[in-house]
């Protein structure tokens, strides 16, 4: 019964940290330092429902934008356009240019990232910086074009972005939002194709996750665990990003900083306090 509550548990902080720019990875490390929960002994499986969850929940919200872009970039296969004239189309292969650094950078670093940077005061450090980010971003960003207005060298510079979210405290939505708004993209456009160009990415680490549990099989327990956290990761996920894509019409990502910036301080002092240095 305890592993069914952690995986519900950790099925919520992934479909809600997972868009909100808060870090996912941020807080599934916290939670496992501090609670003790251990996303790991669930296994592969575990972290395969988590993917398909959040990309069941961003593919349902964005299902139109999706289905437009597919259909327009296999138009493009048959048929020239020019890409200003045809804006689903432009988007489509705006979004195959982000995919590339991620991509590549995960494929060469996933496994250093993901074992050297695991500490939480790398979390901490992070959690500040990009709270600060936020407000800067703000600030300096005119916030007044469209993602069409984007160029394919842009896409690719938010999609380093993307990648850095790797390390743990950054957050995909936060880097890749933050990123747009410093080249003046409206809030709602940067959250909009930081959701977009994030399908790829998850569908791929999904499905070579997947491939390899189909091979190994899994348990009667498994499959609860499986269904559990696919279920919670992929409900939370939709309501957090309905809220979110609403939230950042009207208001700035202020809020988010400042969020970060108190759990970065509380985690501080929790560090410092029972688990001192040396």
């Amino acid at each position: 019964m305890r592993e069914f509550i952690e995986a519900f548990f950790l099925g919520i902080v992934q479909g809600l940290t997972e868009f909100l720019p808060v870090s996912s990875s941020g807080h599934l490390l916290l939670g496992q330092y501090f609670l003790g929960l251990d996303q790991e002994k669930f296994g592969l499986a575990f972290d395969v429902a988590l993917h398909l969850g959040t990309l069941t929940a961003v593919v349902v919200f964005f299902w139109n934008d999706l289905f437009r872009m597919a259909y327009a970039f296999l138009r493009s296969l048959t048929r020239r356009r020019n890409l200003t004239a045809d804006g689903d189309q432009r988007l489509a292969y705006l979004v195959i240019a982000s995919v590339f650094p991620a991509a590549i950078i995960g494929f060469f670093f996933e496994d250093i990232i993901s074992t050297v940077l695991r500490n939480p005061w790398i979390v901490v450090v992070n959690l500040v910086l990009v709270g600060v980010l936020f407000i800067v971003a703000e600030r300096v960003g005119r916030r007044t074009d469209r993602i069409t207005k984007l160029t394919f060298p842009q896409a690719v510079f938010i999609g380093v972005a993307q990648a850095a979210a790797l390390v743990p405290g950054v957050s995909r939505s936060g880097a890749t939002i933050t990123l747009g708004l410093f080249l003046n993209l409206r809030r709602e456009e940067a959250a909009r194709f930081s959701f977009l160009m994030s399908v790829p990415i998850i569908a791929g680490a999904g499905t070579m996750q997947l491939a390899e549990v189909i091979s190994a099989g899994m348990s009667a327990d498994q499959v609860g665990v499986f269904l559990l956290g696919f279920l919670s990761s992929g409900v939370v996920g939709y309501l957090a990003i309905r809220f979110f894509i609403r939230f950042v019409a009207d208001h700035s990502l202020r809020a988010f900083a400042y969020y970060r910036f108190a759990l970065a301080a509380v985690v501080a002092v929790l560090l410092l306090t029972f688990f001192p240095p040396g």
